[in-house]
């Protein structure tokens, strides 16, 4: 059983002295190749976005202002993250790794992105340390290619998808499902598709159930060429910017049910990291680790396996 994942130096970028945890996007490959979870040959560099692609869903005032580093301090405030040139490429390749992660999963059945999951940019900001929103960008340049019509957001992250809700609202084509805390940024939350807000505090067995029970539901509601899944490990206990009070093992199950959901359904699933805040930076790749090997166990379904 193999699975593409796509990941890249071009990942990382300066962040000072910032609490974003930027460098689990080193470790998080480093610690799956060191644990033979996935192979050299699994690993893919991903080509970066077009700019034409991020254009298709983002304003050109705000896509250029970031581009050239012109964005108002409330808007980088907002944002949350300190503009570099490097920032730049970063969120072109990790955009890029998400549509690369679509693509195998159409061809394969499962691939994974590790990063992505960028829920809170709207068309004319970012925020919540998300830019570009790399789940919508990814399904309309699918659509352009020809390769979908139907889609699935399936955001798991702690945090509602407010920018995806809304980036979706007037598309009757994707279908967007966000399971987050209810008393957790954002404040105001947008109107997905479906949403479940849970209480503080949920743990593994009322979570689990919710996620069961809705499922086959979503399935049916959305009828998916594709799905997106985004797989925020700030569910777990403990977390600085999550309410929620999933074990590790937990978060493992979580994940399981969704890829044994979609290999059942027969239904191309690509997998993006999103969000894990907790102190212990080796707790966040542990988690992620624990999505990412989960995904690989879980095999090819559809057509010939990676090669």
């Amino acid at each position: 059983m193999r699975m593409q994942a796509f990941t890249s130096a071009r990942y990382t970028a300066p962040m000072g002295n910032h609490s974003y945890p930027m460098d689990k996007y080193r470790l998080v490959p480093e610690r799956l190749l060191a644990e033979s979870i996935l192979t050299p040959g699994e690993i893919v560099e991903p080509q970066p976005i077009a700019l034409e692609d991020i254009l298709r869903v983002h304003t050109p005032e705000y896509v250029h202002a970031f581009l050239n580093g012109t964005l108002e301090r409330k808007a980088l405030l907002r944002l949350g993250l300190p503009w570099s040139r490097q920032l730049v490429q970063r969120a072109f390749a990790v955009i890029g790794g998400t549509l690369g992660a679509a693509r195998a999963a159409l061809r394969d059945g499962i691939a994974a992105n590790l990063a992505g999951g960028t829920h809170h940019a709207f068309a004319d900001h970012g925020e919540g340390y998300c830019i570009f929103n790399d789940l919508v960008i990814v399904l309309r340049r699918l659509r352009v290619e020809g390769r979908i019509g139907r889609a699935l957001v399936l955001d798991l992250d702690v945090h509602q998808g407010n920018g995806t809700a809304t980036l979706c609202q007037t598309d009757p084509d994707t279908f967007t499902f966000s399971m987050h805390a209810a008393n957790n940024y954002p404040a105001h939350k947008e109107h997905s598709s479906w949403d479940i807000a849970l209480p503080d505090g949920t743990t593994d067995e009322h979570y689990l159930g919710r996620l069961e029970e809705s499922l086959p539901v979503l399935l049916e509601r959305s009828r998916p060429d594709l799905i997106l899944y985004q797989a925020g490990v700030d569910v777990l206990q403990g977390d600085r910017f999550g309410k929620l009070a999933l074990s590790m093992a937990g978060v493992g199950e979580r994940d399981r049910i969704t890829y044994d959901f979609a290999r059942q359904a027969g239904t191309p699933l690509a997998v993006t990291l999103g969000g894990g805040y907790a102190r212990d930076i080796n707790r966040i790749v542990a988690a992620h680790c624990q999505t990412a090997g989960a995904a690989k166990s879980t095999g090819s379904y559809l057509g010939a396996s990676v090669g």
